[in-house]
């Protein structure tokens, strides 16, 4: 018997989607914003891509369009029908040239001719060696990421590797497996993974510093938990997409999202579940995609969250908003109700994720940042959309922080509901550690 998406949670069904739209350049605006950025070094590079069995190839892929690349070249036994069907919707230009298969053998190498850099997403250490072979070789940039099951702890390595750089940590870079085979794979962590590869890949191809070290996010295993958790989710923006991503990729059924806004053309950059939507509410766009890629039936409400919102039955809320009055006001009703409140905030190089655990923690996010203190006097009833929009307050926004912020925020809830502390997560792109 054929498994549903609902069987099969944390993957999404590989259902038909909607043809090529035609989207104007004017979404990349909000990256062009980020001093010294260079889409041009992005659009004409061709990237190799490696992949294994899993959702990482793909979501690395999916955020490279959005990203602006054009030119891939993918080798993996396998691509996520709905994430390449997004992918190429949101990138007309994009030309995926897609060869199914595993990397076993020398001779493909030929595939990645003219290659500017090559992304190795792979889990076994035979394609692991070969590629770093023809790094130190030919002097190609390989960027290698993986999440990773240890004895205690779980989670995600990604270094790059460039000629010269033949030290003995690179072992760790080589997985334990030869060839292929079954191995461990986490929706979340593969989120955090292809937003920190994807920030590597950047900074390859813009001559920018990357990494001097192995950057890990890792925290100890989490037991199977429940997900009957009824989760809240405050904005449907960047941070909103990516959450929603990560709740369904971790089997959560029963979320609500809020947000009052419109998506638009400028969106498109990073909220990429929006494709196709502009003009609609993202609230309600972002459930209906997601329902369509996953089987759940998350609900989108067009309206602000604000001190009226009955919060009472759910467990869980996620603060995604980008002004600092709202936050102010989930921290307090999430104080005031007992919730768990997990709440991101990002810039173009730097992001947060901070958890308000009832029965742990004493300070909320809104105390932790000082947020009172940056706002000053608040108007009595402050709600999400009374600020200016992101069409009036066009700060510079990229979707690697969304990505990796937002994967942080729900591993943060899964460590909650394990019965753990999680701690507060602060990201610098420009660090050598980051996480």
């Amino acid at each position: 018997m054929k498994k549903s998406a609902r069987d099969r949670a944390g993957r999404p069904e590989n259902r038909p989607q909607p043809g090529r739209i035609e989207v104007p350049e004017e979404r990349l605006d909000r990256q062009l914003r980020i001093p010294g950025w260079n889409q041009r070094a992005l659009e004409v590079a061709r990237i190799g891509v490696v992949g294994d069995a899993d959702l990482l190839a793909s979501l690395f892929i999916l955020s490279s369009s959005a990203l602006g690349l054009k030119d891939l070249v993918v080798l993996a036994p396998g691509m996520d029908r709905n994430l390449r069907g997004i992918a190429e919707r949101l990138n007309p230009d994009l030309r995926i040239c897609f060869v199914e298969g595993l990397y076993s053998h020398p001779v493909l190498e030929d595939l990645f001719t003219g290659c500017r850099a090559i992304v190795d997403l792979s889990r076994y250490g035979l394609a692991n060696k070969l590629l770093l072979g023809k790094g130190l070789r030919d002097g190609t940039p390989v960027v290698r990421g993986f999440c990773y099951d240890g004895e205690e702890e779980q989670g995600v390595k990604i270094f790059t590797y460039v000629r010269g750089r033949e030290w003995e940590e690179l072992r760790e870079l080589v997985s334990e497996a030869s060839f292929p085979q079954d191995h461990f794979d986490d929706g979340v962590l593969d989120i955090i993974a292809a937003g920190l590869a994807l920030e590597e890949t950047k900074n390859v191809l813009m001559d920018r510093k990357t990494s001097e070290d192995v950057v890990t996010y890792a925290r100890a295993r989490l037991a199977p938990i429940g997900r009957g958790t009824r989760v809240c989710v405050a904005g449907a923006g960047a941070l909103g997409n990516f959450v929603g991503l990560g709740l369904a990729c971790s089997g959560f059924r029963d979320v609500v999202f809020f947000d009052p806004e419109a998506a638009e053309v400028t969106n498109l950059n990073r909220q990429v579940f929006l494709a196709g939507a502009v003009g609609s509410n993202k609230a309600e766009a972002l459930a209906d995609s997601l329902n369509g890629m996953f089987g759940t039936a998350y609900q989108g409400y067009g309206r602000s969250l604000g001190r009226d919102t009955d919060i009472s039955g759910y467990g869980v809320v996620f603060d995604c908003v980008d002004n600092f009055e709202t936050k102010i006001v989930l921290s307090e009703k999430c104080r005031e109700k007992g919730k768990i409140l997990v709440s991101g905030g990002t810039g173009a190089e730097t992001g947060q994720a901070i958890v308000y655990d009832p029965g742990r923690k004493k300070e909320t996010p809104a105390e932790v940042l000082g947020l009172v203190g940056i706002v000053g006097e608040r108007e009595e009833g402050g709600r999400l959309g009374e600020g200016a929009s992101c069409d009036y307050v066009p700060d510079p926004s990229v979707i690697m922080t969304n990505m990796i912020i937002a994967g942080v925020m729900v591993d943060s809830l899964r460590i909650v509901l394990d019965g753990k502390e999680a701690e507060n997560v602060f990201y610098d792109a420009t660090s050598d550690k980051m996480l």
